[in-house]
């Protein structure tokens, strides 16, 4: 969903306010298998349907780091931009747990509550984020995490008028 970017102080206002939520992503055999092989984690209860029917899943299953790979894309589907933002960074975890398995056809989607923004240097900013990754019909998340992100934003440039730059001119 591409959303309107919201105001610096509309972003530190978020801090302590209610979460924001992704749409649906769908985690199908097809997906689960691309992240096999680009991560090598062949695992049978990831791939090979057959053998994880006989597993306590009932069939195959997504890696738990399929799920947390998705927060990128969830946390672009469900947070606004921040006016004058640069670059975003990971800048990693205070906590990630796995807390069930997604079955491959399974759509999951992300959770995102902002709990501290810090302005570490000038237009540096880091972001403190509690997520969860629920599966529908879920009775429990795939994942929760405590997630930390950096963000530059510069402040946004004020336009007087086309003639501003011959201020001061004759």
């Amino acid at each position: 969903m591409t959303q309107s970017p919201m105001s610096l102080d509309a972003f530190k206002a978020m801090a302590g306010e209610a979460s924001h939520l992704s749409r649906w992503f769908i985690v199908d055999q097809t997906r689960i298998d691309a992240f096999a092989d680009v991560t090598e984690d062949r695992q049978f209860i990831h791939v090979d349907p057959q053998q994880a029917v006989a597993t306590p899943f009932g069939g195959t299953i997504s890696h738990g780091f399929l799920s947390l790979s998705l927060l990128s894309a969830m946390f672009y589907d469900a947070v606004p931009p921040v006016e004058g933002e640069g670059m975003s960074l990971n800048y990693g975890f205070d906590k990630i747990r796995f807390l069930s398995p997604v079955p491959s056809g399974d759509r999951v989607r992300g959770r995102f509550a902002l709990n501290l923004l810090e302005e570490k240097a000038p237009g540096q900013w880091q972001a403190y984020w509690d997520v969860v990754v629920e599966i529908e019909h879920g009775a429990k998340p795939a994942l929760i995490a405590k997630w930390i992100t950096r963000k530059s934003i510069s402040e946004p440039v004020v336009h007087w008028g086309a003639d501003a730059g011959a201020a001061g001119e004759d």
